[in-house]
């Protein structure tokens, strides 16, 4: 009679159980613990101040595992969805125990943060919420070496699906003092499809994007910020002050690029809008573009 061992996992909390039988080899007769090393690469997370980041307690991650091929999510899946809250002593644990299939096949594994129940793994309708910096930051981490029981720690480096905007703004001297924002809108798309395997992110049709203020970068009287779609085709951003609106459109896409973040500088006149600078960067480092203006 074939008899099943549940182990408690450690790192993110999922279980190992064996089958063995008389008739079983030795590599499949003990489970191993399975553990997994969960990071956010070398990039910060869209609520913490810095260049890097770790999971904080509370935060949850939506595991998929199966089995088959790599380039391919079946239905029937090992782990569906199961969501993994890391605890105050650095330990993930499930909602639910999640077992391997076995002891020897290769399992491929998907994680998404913040945690969000998925049915199409190639077009997964994704719609932001500019009021919502951790919700609309998509974090997402793919394992498709395809793993055995045996092999551990199975690792999960998340990277960012979606893209950050900052607009910066000094303001002339036409102004006694700095001027009350009323709205910051950028004229981008706010919806896209997500297909988490080939890491492609297609965006919706252009809208209005809110921008909620966040605290002034060093140099810059007010800031302006939001989590955005990747996308070709963003130019603008509108102000509001005192019931007035002023435009800045480039005279170029300003790119929107996932896991990097664009820097809009402005110069905000009573009669027109200048260009400071545009800065593209992976969110460590990068490179910057200068020049233009706008009335």
């Amino acid at each position: 009679m074939k008899v099943l061992r549940f182990i408690p996992l450690a790192a993110l909390g999922l279980m190992a159980a064996a089958c063995s039988s008389d008739e079983s080899v030795p590599a499949q007769q003990e489970a191993k613990y399975i553990t997994i090393e969960a990071s956010i690469g070398a990039m910060t997370r869209a609520t913490t101040t810095g260049n890097a980041s770790v999971f904080d307690a509370g935060d949850g991650v939506a595991l998929y595992a199966w089995t088959g091929s790599a380039t391919a999510v079946p239905a029937d899946r090992v782990v569906n969805g199961v969501v993994n809250t890391l605890g105050t002593d650095g330990k993930w644990t499930p909602a639910t125990p999640m077992l391997w299939a076995d002891m020897v096949t290769p399992h491929y594994f998907l994680g998404i943060y913040p945690a969000r129940t998925v049915s199409d793994f190639t077009a997964d309708p994704y719609t932001l919420d500019p009021a919502d910096y951790e919700a609309s930051d998509l974090l997402v981490a793919r394992q498709t070496s395809g793993l055995t029981a045996t092999q551990n720690p199975v690792s999960l480096t998340f990277d960012h699906a979606m893209a950050k905007l900052y607009v910066n703004m000094n303001f002339r001297n036409q102004w006694s003092e700095t001027p009350a924002i009323a709205s910051c809108v950028a004229t981008a798309a706010s919806t896209a499809t997500i297909d988490y395997l080939a890491q492609t992110v297609t965006a919706g049709e252009q809208a209005s994007v809110s921008m909620p203020a966040v605290a002034a970068q060093t140099g810059y009287a007010v800031t302006h910020s939001s989590i955005m779609v990747p996308q070709s085709g963003f130019r603008t951003v509108t102000l509001t002050i005192d019931g007035q609106e002023y435009s800045y459109t480039h005279d170029a896409d300003i790119p929107l690029e996932a896991g990097k973040y664009t820097t809009l500088n402005l110069i905000v006149g009573r009669n027109k809008i200048e260009l400071g600078e545009v800065s593209i960067n992976d969110w460590t480092e990068g490179t910057t573009i200068s020049g233009g203006q706008a009335m």
